[in-house]
């Protein structure tokens, strides 16, 4: 899945929390948000306001939670693995590590594999 694929996958699954995400939309969808919030940062800090990062904080919330317990999925966990995130450090590096993981091949009991089914469309189109 490319860049823009994924970020429109992110905002069209808004509150999507079956299925499975692969690990490209996962990562490309945390590049877009790292590149909105360095913007955001750089247009509030002109503005000298504290406006437009919360904004965005708040529109991209659910999204973002979506999208990794889709990604949680696509390795056979259960999204309720995303609270180790509050576990400082170790909750964090494990989740990295899960989210550079290669998904479950084939079907799992969260559904089809993300990246059988773009293999799929795309053949169909062509």
């Amino acid at each position: 899945m490319g860049f823009w694929p994924a970020i429109t996958s992110g905002f069209s699954n808004y509150v999507g929390f079956s299925g499975r995400a692969s690990r490209s939309e996962y990562w490309y969808w945390a590049l877009f948000i790292a590149l909105a919030e360095i913007a955001t940062s750089i247009i509030d800090t002109a503005l000298d306001i504290q406006l437009t990062k919360s904004l965005f904080g708040l529109a991209t919330f659910l999204p973002s939670l979506a999208v990794a317990v889709r990604r949680l999925h696509d390795l056979d966990r259960n999204g309720w693995w995303i609270l180790l995130s509050f576990i400082p450090l170790v909750g964090w590096i494990i989740l990295i590590i899960w989210d550079c993981t290669k998904g479950t091949d084939g079907p799992n009991r969260f559904g089809p594999d993300p990246l059988r089914t773009q293999v799929l469309a795309q053949s169909a189109r062509a």
